[in-house]
């Protein structure tokens, strides 16, 4: 892959492909969940606008892309276009840990970098035989600040993030700073899957976890492993399916990002479209927030306190914001900080037991599936195994 094989026309092409903006000032930045370094989520905008793709389905598509090559070749994908590779990359950056995910399905090396190490969680590859990741070597992009000297020092084949992204979310970044990075280094390649919500324009196209898979796929040309997955993916949701109760015997659950170890304030969800609710899409969970007139962070920066969400008073309590943690050590901490608080401790979900983490905003192909089948225990009580894990050790090996 050259810096050549794109030029200047092609660059603004996929800069506006699928935004139908007259000019860079228009265009609006897709806001990863960064925080400030102790846990509290950023403000992120709200939408009007109702997804394009909300389909989970892993049906593999048939496309021109989707057949392997030696020799050059184009990968498309909105909002960046079509991209020319010479030949496949070896090393990359991944905007998060829904694209690292991806990427380990795929068998690569871990990516050299993504938007926050801490964000990336690792831990949950540990009940797999023979998938495990290594990020002490790996980079965060962002370090109060994005720069491009730290792209440069990288020096990925691929960034695999919407350059919108860099352009609206950081001061200083424009399309001639990403024009650069892409002659200099190299292409960036992606899309914002992890939340559906941005109200960038009408026409945004959104991808599903495993429509954007198959884009990545074709990138490193491992459409073959993103075809085993698919069908992975397909006997774990009918190994799902008769676990799920009807829908007036499911939970109402609210989503919401704690504050600190012992929680006054949180932040609430609204379970929505893209990777980062899709294990509670699956689960067929119902919202707890989304009939109340407390509004979606997304929208607010406004924290609720414990007597607000006491006035709702849900079913179940899932909260972001402590994947890092162990379940024993959310128990001791979070879970216990709440049974001693003398409002908390009156909540529903406490009382009952029903206080859970949330799970990850940036699931893959394989985090997904950890997270579903460990959400299906907590709220449905299932014990058992929902996927074949030998089966993805393999396909993460090679052996399809």
């Amino acid at each position: 892959m050259t810096p050549d094989s794109y030029d200047d026309s092609t660059r603004r092409r996929f800069l506006q492909t699928g935004a139908g903006l007259a000019t860079a000032a228009a265009l609006a930045g897709c806001l990863a969940e960064s925080g400030t370094g102790d846990g509290t989520p950023t403000r992120e905008p709200t939408s009007t606008t109702p997804p394009e793709t909300t389909d989970d389905s892993t049906t593999a598509s048939t496309s021109e892309e989707s057949s392997e090559t030696t020799g050059p070749y184009s990968v498309t994908m909105e909002p960046v276009g079509p991209v020319e590779f010479d030949s496949v990359p070896e090393t990359w950056v991944a905007n998060n840990g829904s694209w690292a995910d991806m990427g380990v399905a795929l068998g690569l090396e871990p990516p050299k970098a993504v938007w926050l190490t801490g964000r990336y969680h690792t831990r949950y590859y540990d009940s797999i035989d023979g998938v495990s990741v290594d990020k002490s070597d790996m980079v965060s992009l962002y370090q109060s600040g994005v720069s491009k000297e730290l792209f440069y020092s990288v020096d990925a084949d691929v960034h695999v993030m919407d350059p919108n992204f860099l352009m609206n979310r950081f001061d200083g970044w424009d399309e001639g700073d990403v024009a650069e990075v892409e002659e200099n280094v190299a292409p960036l390649f992606g899309n914002c899957i992890y939340a559906q919500h941005y109200p960038w324009h009408s026409d945004y196209r959104y991808y599903s976890l495993y429509e954007a898979f198959e884009k990545l796929a074709q990138v490193f040309q491992r459409v073959d492993r993103y075809e085993a997955f698919t069908e992975v993916h397909d006997e774990f949701q009918s190994n799902l399916a008769p676990h799920v109760p009807t829908q007036g015997e499911r939970p109402e659950v609210a989503v919401l990002w704690g504050v600190g170890e012992e929680p006054e304030q949180f932040y609430p969800y609204i379970i929505g479209a893209g990777t980062g609710f899709k294990h509670l899409r699956d689960l067929r969970v119902r919202d707890a927030l989304a009939s109340t007139d407390i509004q979606d962070f997304h929208g607010s920066r406004a924290a609720i306190d414990i007597e607000t969400l006491f006035q709702v008073d849900p079913e179940v309590l899932m909260l972001r914001g402590y994947e890092a943690t162990t379940e024993s050590e959310f128990q001791s901490t979070v879970v216990a900080s709440l049974e001693d608080h003398p409002t908390a401790r009156e909540l529903t979900a406490v009382q009952n037991g029903d206080v859970y983490r949330a799970g990850g905003l940036y699931q893959g192909p394989i985090t997904n599936m950890v997270l579903t089948e460990r959400t299906a225990g907590q709220l449905y009580g299932v014990d058992e195994q929902l996927f074949d894990r030998g089966r993805v050790a393999d396909i993460v090996a090679g052996e399809i």
